[in-house]
């Protein structure tokens, strides 16, 4: 079966009025639009063309097609005008502990200071859709984040003293900060806002813009230990657990594993638990590998990644058809055109403009992409 999704767009702080109106060919919105989830995660599931939600069609119905159980993954546009928290995600032990521990200590599940809402890990890949997209991800090298500081001049000292230890450090350095460190992070900033230099202008072009939206957030000094990444269009970035990160700006179609767990460093009026966030924090420095859709076949190509909760197609529509095997439950969004997409085995057929999208359900064994256009395709890992 293909089951048509829908869903409205959510209206966080960080999204844009115009990225996803113009990927839909509409009007700008009069408020942010963020993200559109395709999926039944519960915090927001799709709508089904019979008006339930796609969590409640799964245990109604979706046994007969083969889904006996929640889907491992969920798919989402994501429309950043704006920087998004900075944030990492436990690892799926992490998530377990930290969510039985919660429960156990009562705090309701939507309760502001939670921080484990389910006891899953979280994953996640983006691949840019817009010209650019602009991500912070990974902790810098120290070497480099050292000649960050001098640049920055005596403002900065006490920070880069802090940093002379070695790579272990680094978790320490940012628990402080988020902490203790109010009045390094203020004197960090200001020298960064009035800062110069040839070799990191685009990271004190970033701090400058993050203090008009985030005055003396210590999240700002966070940002300049980590890596600023620059995605081109159909390039994707996998951030693992303990990799802290924070989108900036773009569009891109992003898929994780199916969790809501997030533990915030900055740039954000939410709840920031600093001694939480290092527990799970990877210090490792380094930059994340930006991933290249590898060919699988005429029309059809995979991002690669490391874990068994999903998978990622990019699928390019030919006039004669390009067919795509598909094991598991599958979610098509069209990013491009206007592709017919037909089951394999039903011959069920629907015509997805961008914005769009469709549940594959397993009996299908995949689908036939007609006409001209692109679309990405969630599913199953390995």
């Amino acid at each position: 079966m293909l089951i048509p999704l829908a869903n409205d767009p959510r209206d966080y702080a960080w999204g844009s009025t115009s990225l996803l109106a113009d990927l839909e060919g509409r009007a700008p919105a009069d408020h942010p639009e963020a993200e559109v989830w395709f999926g039944d995660h519960p915090g927001d599931p799709s709508e089904t063309p019979d008006g339930r939600t796609l969590d409640r069609w799964i245990a109604d119905d979706g046994a007969a097609s083969g889904i006996d159980e929640p889907l491992p993954y969920l798919l989402k546009l994501l429309a950043a005008a704006s920087a998004l928290s900075i944030q990492a995600h436990p690892s799926k032990a992490q998530a377990e502990a930290g969510f039985a521990r919660e429960e156990a200590a009562g705090i309701p599940r939507d309760a502001a200071e939670r921080t484990y809402r389910d006891d899953n890990h979280k994953p996640e890949l983006i691949v840019a859709l817009s010209e650019t997209f602009r991500a912070l991800a990974g902790l810098r090298e120290l070497d480099a984040t050292r000649r960050l500081l001098a640049a920055l001049g005596p403002g900065a000292a006490p920070l880069a003293e802090r940093l002379a230890e070695g790579d272990a450090s680094l978790s320490a350095v940012i628990g402080w900060l988020l902490s203790d460190g109010a009045d390094v992070a203020r004197d960090v900033i200001a020298a960064a806002v009035a800062g110069d230099s040839d070799e990191f202008a685009a990271e004190l072009e970033l701090a400058r813009t993050l203090d008009a939206g985030f005055p003396g957030d210590p999240g700002i000094v966070v940002a300049l230990l980590m890596n600023l990444v620059t995605l081109r269009c159909g390039e994707g970035l996998f951030v693992p657990a303990g990799v802290l990160h924070a989108y900036l700006d773009g569009l891109g179609v992003e898929l994780m594993a199916a969790s809501d767990n997030v533990l915030r460093g900055g740039l954000t009026p939410k709840h920031v638990d600093a001694s939480e966030l290092v527990s799970v924090l990877d210090p490792t420095p380094g930059v994340p590998p930006v991933i290249h859709a590898r060919t699988l076949g005429r029309g059809i190509r995979q991002y690669d990644v490391p874990v068994d909760d999903f998978a990622l197609l990019a699928v390019t529509a030919a006039p004669d058809g390009v067919d795509v095997t598909l094991a598991g439950p599958a979610i098509a969004v069209a990013t491009d055109g206007a592709p017919e997409v037909a089951g394999l085995a039903s011959g069920g057929t629907s015509v997805l403009v961008p914005g769009a999208a469709v549940l594959v359900t397993p009996d299908e064994g995949g689908l036939r992409v007609t006409g001209d256009g692109e679309l990405f395709i969630a599913l199953p890992g390995r």
